[in-house]
């Protein structure tokens, strides 16, 4: 699914309401009725509702609302904010003028001074002072009028987005004057914002109101941000074919393990074969031979020289794909060998965990790293590489840069993973739960992505297949066994389910 910048999302308005031969006012009662269905679908009549319209189209929304619950039984008190006199858009004047129509209707118009009414944990607020039109962050008296209502410990819905809140990029802002909404009630789409965990807080529980906006200009308008989703990898995804061996599925190389860590290797080389690769060869040190033969039979070992450490791994290029990283620690026998393999071998490869802090530990090494590439670092191993960051957005943004300019794919883990291609690509993961952050879940993720890319799937397609298929087998594992009981062995054990899952029609 497309994710669109705000001012796609506008105009993908204008070309619905041309299609439709409709007015503005018109999408708006359409939209209206959207969030009023919502409410009246939770709250019955007899519940306090205050409701807080902006001078804008997001304060007419909020004013058709009001009209459509006083029709319904209900009696909100509302408040128009028009500090500015006669600064209200065509739209939200028409709906002011409908509401009043209605007669006996608790209105008040706010033009010069305000007394805020009181507000308690038992009143339901419907924030609608602004919407995705914002153009610049709150200050002064609407500053003031969104802290009182976050303070209130009332309950909120804001219409479309959060007032205050941005719809792509929030650095900008001061979070006090942002509203803490308990439930977003948005039209049509998520909007990128809403994908960074610095703003949950204000999101809530996020609902996408189906407004029926005309698909042409959903499909035709161009966005370089998708929302990963099963369809679309229900299309993504080959079926096997008949008269096929091992060798049609690839062969993983996972340079892997250490004294003490052989369990990321297994892992890694359980999740590449339960995801469908040909043939698995783990390059770890001698001392692995035994647990890695025991756990996975199925794989092939290839003995380091180097009884506790990889301290070697050139042999590689009879392997579709090499993936370096799981439990290989960060000594210098191995960070030389890293350095090594970089400078001598420039076919494209995947770098986790261990390979990106041997990286933070000679940062050089960042430019050795071959076209192409892909690295997965969670947030720590990615500030680590490329500096602290203290919010999602911001460290987006830096990933973005460095993606582009190293060539490289980045996959940032966190509750929403995100895809990061060198073209400007971003693609966010859907699939997932808290209950994969726990150890050895970043392992299982690189064996899947390198068996997809192994069984010969584009980079590209790989990664982004890769990631939803996992998160897809954690939220199948956290079924099974709840978020606190899932382990990164039980996401290898769903991974066959999920993909079995997102093949079927």
């Amino acid at each position: 699914m497309k994710i669109f910048t705000n001012d796609c999302v506008r105009r993908i308005f204008e070309k619905s309401i041309e299609h439709e031969g409709i007015s503005l006012l018109d999408m708006i009662e359409r939209a209206a009725s959207a969030v009023t269905n919502e409410i009246i679908a939770r709250w019955r009549p007899t519940k306090r509702v205050v409701i807080f319209a902006g001078p804008g189209d997001n304060g007419a929304d909020a004013l058709a609302v009001a009209r459509m619950l006083q029709e319904q039984g209900y009696h909100p008190s509302t408040y128009l904010l028009n500090v500015k006199t006669d600064n209200l858009s065509n739209c939200c004047a028409r709906e002011r003028d409908m509401l009043l129509q209605l007669g006996d209707v608790d209105f008040t118009e706010v033009v010069r001074t305000f007394n805020m009414p009181d507000l308690g944990e038992t009143d339901l607020v419907i924030d609608g002072l602004f919407g995705s039109g914002l153009r610049a962050p709150l200050q002064g008296g609407y500053a003031s009028l969104v802290q009182s209502i976050n303070d209130s410990g009332a309950y909120i819905v804001s219409i479309d987005m959060p007032s205050g809140l941005f719809s792509e990029w929030n650095q900008s802002c001061d979070r006090r004057n942002i509203i803490n909404a308990d439930i977003t009630l948005c039209y049509q789409f998520k909007r990128l914002s809403f994908f960074f965990a610095e703003n949950a807080q204000f999101i809530g529980e996020c609902i996408v109101l189906d407004l029926d906006l005309n698909q042409d200009a959903i499909t035709d308008i161009p966005t370089d941000c998708y929302l990963i989703e099963r369809e679309d990898m229900h299309y993504a995804m080959r079926s096997r074919r008949p008269f096929t061996d091992k060798y049609d599925y690839g062969s993983v190389l996972l340079v892997a393990g250490s004294y003490g860590m052989m369990g990321a290797a297994i892992l890694a080389a359980r999740a590449a074969y339960r995801s469908g690769a040909g043939l698995v060869t783990v390059h770890a040190p001698n001392n692995g031979y035994v647990p890695l033969q025991t756990a996975v039979p199925e794989a092939i070992f290839e003995p380091d020289d180097n009884a506790f450490v990889n301290a070697s791994f050139n042999s590689i290029n009879r392997h579709s794909v090499v993936a370096i990283g799981p439990g290989i620690s960060t000594n210098d026998e191995t960070l030389d060998a890293l350095d090594s393999y970089l400078k001598t071998n420039r076919r494209k490869c995947l770098l986790d965990a261990d390979a990106l802090n041997c990286i933070q530990r000679r940062p050089s090494l960042l430019n050795s790293i071959p076209n192409g590439s892909i690295i997965t670092p969670h947030t720590r191993e990615f500030d680590r590489l490329f500096g602290e960051h203290l919010y999602e957005e911001e460290r987006l943004k830096k990933a973005m840069n460095e993606s582009k300019l190293y060539d490289i794919t980045i996959v940032l883990k966190g509750h929403y993973t995100m895809i990061i291609r060198p073209d400007g690509k971003l693609y966010i993961n859907s699939t997932g739960n808290p209950g994969m952050a726990t150890a050895g879940s970043g392992d299982v993720l690189t064996g899947v992505l390198a068996s997809f890319i192994a069984q010969g799937y584009i980079p590209e397609k790989a990664v982004v297949m890769g990631v939803y298929i996992h998160g897809l087998a954690g939220d199948l594992a956290a079924q099974e066994h709840g978020e606190y009981g899932v382990t990164a062995s039980d996401i290898v054990d769903n991974l066959g389910r999920a993909i079995a899952l997102v093949q079927k029609r």
